[in-house]
């Protein structure tokens, strides 16, 4: 299946969350559907091990061949389903209190919806191929404790 660039976007620093949401509520309304589920993801100011250190942003690297494939994926169950799923996320920096991550999922109810809209989000935190780090005092440090392995990668995977 083929990924239209509408679907999923991907930006520099944070996203402008009221723009992406238009677009997606006048994509739902164009195509006659009568629900669209948002998650979005903040970037939450955070001090780490109760160091004087604390999280200034985070910065995200994304392998974006890997990440339309598994997208494709998606966007093919949706379809089955009369389903569409909508994503964009950030790379680079993203400072605290700004979003990084957005999905919509529309369709002509909202069981349909909804029943996607969990699965697709657990599954995206498991198996995207978009890594994160911490900014701390402006250097990227690998956010290893909040990171999983992708399936299949690795030397031996």
């Amino acid at each position: 299946m083929q990924v239209d660039s509408m679907d999923l976007e991907l930006y520099t620093g944070g996203l402008d969350t009221v723009e992406i949401f238009r677009k997606w509520e006048l994509l739902a309304k164009k195509h006659n559907f009568g629900a669209l589920c948002v998650f979005e993801g903040i970037v939450r100011e955070e001090v780490l091990n109760d160091q004087a250190q604390s999280v200034q942003a985070l910065s995200f690297d994304i392998y974006k061949p890997l990440l339309v494939k598994w997208f494709a994926l998606w966007q093919d169950r949706a379809s089955k389903k009369g389903a569409r799923i909508l994503m964009a996320h950030s790379y680079g920096n993203v400072p605290a209190t700004q979003s990084s991550f957005m999905c919509g999922i529309i369709s002509r109810q909202r069981g349909v919806s909804l029943e996607l809209y969990e699965m697709f989000i657990e599954d995206f935190k498991a198996n995207a191929p978009i890594w994160k780090y911490d900014v701390i005092e402006n250097k990227r440090v690998f956010a290893l404790s909040r990171s999983m392995p992708i399936e299949g990668s690795g030397i031996l995977g």
